[in-house]
């Protein structure tokens, strides 16, 4: 039977337009010749019958042609495609109709009810056997050996979609087995045969039951706190998860809707809604300006450059040392944009005061982003060094050919960790800030800064080690079973960097509002989940410690509370300034210079214990930790 089905497959295929005009031909001659059949008259003794026939066939097969109905792939045939070809049907036998009055060809009374309902329903019926042995013919030739059980969540359009491209391209095997909702008017129903089993709660008892092993989330409006609830139901199950992403992303050109089902992500489970800000003044901030992002190939940078490209600056200068990076972001513009981005990439580092002046000269810069800096904790305290020379020295360079070239305003990518440090890299990044608010009581450029949190996916960040992990079979790695930390995904934060520099007046350092801190253990468990494996069981979570200049949690402001001062905006703040002696300052950044140009492990910590008093050593913080 398998061979039957082939032979019939591959020849369809080949001739498919041939074959379907062939068929409709005969349907047209048969749906003529079926009201003389029924009446019992002979219709070789009807006057002009050939000539009535032929000119039936001729106009039917010459609308469907015109009509573009032999281009539909009947593969993937859907009700738009089945209307086209009945919306075809009506106007060929509509055409018959007015080509018989007007050159008065006899006809008889009743052949013109009974061919419109005959031609219509066989062309329907022939395409869906057509389909039929399609796909029958797909399955053979694929050789299907093993299907995936599928639960999908949520019984609504989304759902209906999915089901309709599953049925028409199937590509992963999915054998849909059930759906659930929280809806209990849904379930005891069906969607395309598919059964509604059930509301949410009940998810793992139906998993059992219907040997799921792999579950869609197919509610793309759904807020956080809803998705978090569902998915944590799901990832108890050891199913793999997936998700359809929010109503936005799925409106593309894209045709291939299971494409656009992704793998859930640890952000799906933080369990608060994306931040959404009005974005009018950070386009009239930007649009006709020149705009500089240092470090604008790394993660915060490109981000920031891909956000600034979409409000039409008059020009964007990316700059950074590594040339790969700054490659990518480069190209990935010129896709998105084209011609329409008046783009410069310039491969230096901010450590080259001269290769820096020689860019602020040759461009009108208006707006500088400072996103390049070391940011891995471990490393800086293993080299402190180069977080002096590329943090301090770096950002003090770029403050300068801001300041001198007249720039009108200059943002300081910041960090949480620049809050009572316990680490070189915090540090350095509290050295900055102090660096921006003193050249912003002498300068013409405003000079602000923006401080937060982790960022989910960034370079460095703990989430693809802890994936890489799980890959390799564990164990996952996590330094205290305590430590907490706050996280933002990389265009929430830019959306804030903008939104907060476009209202700055200058000297301030603005505070995002990252939510509550998470549990490094719990992104752990989760990560573990949604591979479908069970944390302690299938993969072990070891405990190492702290790493060098690591704290248990971080703060975002340096005095809480009585210091935060509250923007117009519920998602920013602003730290009011904290008082220091500025030439004190640029003398200990002249020998903190001197002693990294050095390698002077001992004199540079020594030297940032004197210029950020809560800077607290590594040894100190681990003592206190235990």
């Amino acid at each position: 039977m398998s061979r039957i089905y082939k032979g019939l497959y591959n020849i369809l295929n080949k001739y498919r337009k041939l074959i379907l005009v062939l068929i409709d031909t005969c349907i047209a001659i048969f749906s003529y010749l079926m009201p003389y059949v029924v009446s019992g008259i002979h219709p070789v003794k009807i006057e002009f019958f050939k000539e009535q026939f032929l000119i039936f066939t001729v106009i039917y097969i010459g609308t469907f042609l015109v009509m573009g109905v032999y281009k539909n792939m009947w593969r993937y045939a859907g009700i738009e495609d089945i209307y086209h070809c009945l919306k075809a049907s009506v106007v060929g036998n509509v055409l018959f109709i007015i080509v018989t009055l007007l050159f008065k060809i006899p006809v008889r009374y009743y052949v013109y009810p009974v061919v419109f309902p005959v031609s219509s329903f066989c062309t329907m019926a022939i395409r869906i056997v057509y389909r039929a042995i399609l796909i029958i013919g797909d399955k053979n030739t694929k050789k299907l050996s093993h299907y995936t059980n599928i639960m999908i969540v949520g019984a609504g359009q989304a759902t209906v979609a999915i089901l309709n491209e599953i049925s028409r391209n199937n590509p992963n095997n999915y054998l849909v087995k059930c759906i659930v909702d929280d809806d209990n008017s849904k379930v005891g129903r069906t969607i395309n045969s598919i059964p509604v089993i059930s509301t949410t709660d009940k998810i793992p008892h139906m998993v059992k039951k219907y040997d799921i092993e792999e579950i869609i989330l197919s509610i793309p409006s759904l807020d956080k706190d809803s998705k978090k609830r569902i998915l944590d139901i799901c990832a108890d199950t050891k199913c793999k998860l997936k998700i359809l992403p929010e109503v936005y992303s799925l409106l593309t050109n894209d045709n291939n809707f299971m494409d656009k089902i992704r793998d859930v992500q640890v952000d799906d489970l933080l369990g608060r809604d994306p931040i959404s800000l009005d974005c009018t003044l950070t386009k009239e901030y930007i649009q006709g300006k020149t705009v500089l992002v240092t470090g604008g190939g790394g993660s915060i940078g490109s981000e920031l450059c891909r956000q600034i490209s979409s409000y039409y600056p008059k020009s964007l200068i990316i700059l950074d040392i590594y040339e790969n990076n700054a490659y990518d972001i480069q190209q990935e513009l010129i896709r998105t944009y084209g011609d329409e981005l008046n783009m410069e990439v310039e491969i230096a580092s901010v450590r080259d005061k001269n290769k820096l002046d020689k860019i602020f000269a040759s461009e009108n810069i208006d707006i500088v982003f400072h996103a390049a800096a070391h940011k891995h904790v471990p490393l800086m305290e293993k080299n402190p060094e180069e977080a002096i020379k590329n943090n301090v020295i770096g950002t003090y360079n770029v403050v300068q050919s801001a300041h001198e070239y007249k720039v009108d305003k200059f943002v300081l990518i910041s960090t949480d960790k620049a809050v009572n440090p316990t680490n070189v890299m915090g540090a350095t990044k509290r050295i900055a800030e102090m660096i921006i608010q003193s050249y912003n009581k002498h300068s013409e450029t405003d000079f602000v800064a923006v401080r937060f949190g982790n960022v989910l996916g960034s370079n460095g960040s703990v989430i693809p080690l802890f994936k890489e992990q799980i890959k390799e079979g564990g164990p996952v790695t996590v330094t205290h079973e305590k430590i907490t930390r706050y996280f933002m995904t990389i265009p929430e934060a830019v959306q804030l960097v903008l939104r907060a520099s476009s209202m700055a007046n200058g000297g301030e350092i603005f505070v995002l509002d990252m939510g509550d801190p998470v549990k490094i253990k719990d992104l752990a468990y989760n990560l573990i989940k949604l591979s479908g494996l069970e944390p302690e069981v299938d993969i072990e979570i070891e405990y190492t410690g702290l790493r060098p200049g690591e704290k248990l949690y971080e703060e975002l402001l340096i005095s809480q509370d009585k210091n935060q001062i509250k923007t117009n905006l519920d998602k920013i703040f602003i730290e009011r300034p904290t008082e220091f002696d500025e030439n004190e300052l640029f003398e200990l950044i002249k020998q903190l210079e001197q002693a990294a140009h050095n390698a002077d492990i001992e004199s540079i910590l020594t030297l940032i214990e004197k210029l950020v008093p809560t800077y607290k050593r590594t040894t100190n913080v681990q003592h206190e930790c235990l």
